[in-house]
Order: structure tokens, then C-alpha cells, then sequence
């Protein structure tokens, strides 16, 4: 009978879904980042960054607390470019509402 080379199991969590996942330090705290491919992204959403519509197929960020638990009412997706700049715009204001956040 052969033999089977056993690998040793990893103690670091794997990402979700393929997606790669950090921790980033911001002036509003610490955020999980997960960056997801254009391949992954099959649903649409909103971008709090700019209010508009992250559309299927687009790479994207999804972040949230680091915190908080993963729920989906704390997860937020950003086009890449909001993400980036989010620390030098002011919070977006929607027409007939008050800011975002």
C-alpha cells in the first residue's frame, strides 16, 4: 500500500470564497478588508463612497468593523477607488437625506 505525505493543518483561517482578507489600521479604526475578484462579484450594491452602483462582475472591497462579527449589516462594498480615498472626502449626501454613513 502507498504511503500518503500528511501536510500539517494550517492555524491561520482561510479566506472566504478565494477572497483575500487583511486587517487595516485607519484614523476611524481598524477595519477588516477582504478584496474581491470581478469573477467573485455576481451580485450588485451600492458604494457608500460615491452612492453609486457597484455593478456585477466589477472588482471591489467589502469591509467592515474589525470589531464586530462579519454580519451582513455591517459589511459595506466599495469601489476600490472610494475605499482608497475615503479618508480624504467627506461622507456622501443624498438628495432629499442626510449624510451617510
Amino acid at each position: 500500500m502507498a504511503r500518503r505525505n500528511r501536510r500539517e493543518p494550517s492555524t491561520e483561517p482561510r479566506p472566504l470564497g478565494g477572497a483575500h482578507q487583511d486587517v487595516e489600521e485607519h484614523p476611524d479604526g481598524d477595519w477588516v478588508v477582504r478584496r474581491i475578484s470581478g469573477a467573485s462579484a455576481t451580485k450588485a450594491y451600492r458604494c457608500p463612497g460615491c452612492d453609486q452602483e457597484l455593478r456585477p462582475g466589477t472588482a471591489h472591497v467589502v469591509a467592515w468593523p474589525a470589531d464586530r462579527s462579519a454580519g451582513e449589516e455591517d459589511r459595506r462594498h466599495w469601489h476600490t477607488a472610494c475605499w482608497n480615498a475615503r479618508g480624504r472626502r467627506g461622507p456622501v449626501t443624498q438628495r432629499g437625506r442626510g449624510p451617510r454613513h
